[in-house]
């Protein structure tokens, strides 16, 4: 493999909030953290290569994108996701959930709801409730290790509950679907009925298991595209978060408007300079990096499974179809939250995202990253489980 990721790279004292600002954020000095979802691997070379290249010129002024930007972006979604982008639609944001509130600000009015489907990114919540609109939640179902969507209970909502937008996550964080396309048709079918927007949290799309497709709104069915604000990122994907960057793609002009009023409203314009540069260099010259990465994450993938079957088979793993972040279900081991938090952070000194966190029908479970060399995921699952077998000593 051209790219080690087996690499251990310190990243104490750089300010990173994965490493530096654990007692800050409540817990021990020693926990070994595998939570927030950012990599511990450099990012590809020839982004590296690029922001070298802006940091020697020395000047960091006003930024703007040309033509060769845009198509570095619209050619990754032509070739991976058969998807056609036109210049027009792309608005850039420092964020999704950035975007996301600016949605909620764009197309609804304080008291509406907001319907999301928990457990998920627990931003969606904390956004929703900071604009003052109503919360919805129709959660998924977890049937044999297997989450889906309750269409039924989901309708039901947005009639009863005056939703006006749908935050999907696609595909979906913590709990790994890769929405079929069969899936997506139906939500968008309902949410066309009930004259509800979307907004697509897709920022996790370019990492899918073999045997799964992602599939975009519009590519599935065009008239989805005209009710919905697809958010899309290199941050993940790239391991850019720091870089402030993302790339918002609105067909609706309407829709787009109102979106746009309010980037204009809160005095935002132009993103980080290194991160548009970053996010084209990668469009353009990143996929060799990529393509290794899924092959080594795979790997991580399975090396958790075969060792919580063999070594913890009291935690299991809910098998994920996509993202690099797995959900586990730690609810065999019949402790409380609170008993279930003191035995990783406390006991096994891991510094995870606690199932609660993304909703309360998280209790149970935990978050972990898979994105760290070997030789850490194995340590922390060493230590997640001397902390189980202490359980009954």
């Amino acid at each position: 493999m051209k790219h080690n990721f087996d690499e251990i790279v310190d990243r104490k004292n750089s300010d990173c909030i994965k490493y530096d600002f654990a007692v800050e954020r409540g817990m021990p000095e020693d926990v070994l953290p595998l939570w927030v979802a950012d990599m511990d691997f450099r990012t590809a070379p020839c982004i590296t290569e690029r922001m070298k290249k802006d940091v020697e010129l020395g000047i960091f002024g006003y930024t703007e994108h040309k033509e060769d930007y845009f198509m570095a972006v619209a050619n990754w979604y032509q070739t991976y996701f058969d998807w056609k982008v036109e210049k027009e639609w792309l608005v850039k944001t420092p964020g999704v959930v950035f975007a996301i509130a600016m949605a909620i600000q764009a197309l609804t009015r304080e008291g509406d709801g907001v319907l999301i489907q928990q457990p998920v990114y627990y931003p969606f919540a904390a956004v929703i409730r900071d604009n003052n609109r109503k919360l919805v939640n129709s959660p998924l179902v977890l049937i044999d290790g297997h989450y889906e969507m309750n269409f039924e209970e989901l309708e039901t909502k947005i009639v009863e509950e005056n939703v006006k937008l749908f935050l999907l996550c696609s595909p979906h964080n913590p709990v790994g679907r890769v929405w079929a396309k069969e899936e997506l048709q139906r939500v968008g079918e309902i949410c066309l009925k009930h004259d509800v927007k979307i907004v697509s949290d897709e920022i996790h799309s370019d990492f899918v298991y073999p045997g799964y497709k992602h599939y975009i709104l519009p590519t599935i069915d065009e008239r989805l595209g005209d009710i919905s604000i697809i958010c899309t990122a290199p941050s993940k994907t790239f391991n850019l978060a720091g870089l402030q960057v993302s790339n918002i793609f609105i067909s609706n002009p309407k829709i787009r408007q109102a979106f746009q009023k309010r980037l204009d409203a809160v005095g935002y314009c132009e993103v980080n300079m290194l991160g548009q540069h970053a996010c084209q260099a990668a469009y353009e010259g990143g996929r060799e990096w990529l393509e290794q990465l899924k092959v080594y994450l795979k790997g991580n993938l399975d090396f958790t499974r075969d060792f919580l079957e063999k070594r913890i088979p009291q935690i299991k793993l809910v098998e994920p179809e996509g993202t690099y972040l797995i959900w586990l279900d730690c609810r065999g081991l019949g402790l409380s939250e609170s008993a279930l938090e003191d035995l990783i952070v406390n006991q096994a000194k891991l510094w995870l995202d606690a199932g609660t966190m993304f909703g309360k029908v998280g209790a149970g479970f935990e978050r972990i990253n898979l994105t760290c060399p070997r030789s850490v995921l194995k340590e922390a699952l060493e230590r997640l489980e001397k902390a189980v077998e202490a359980l009954t000593a």
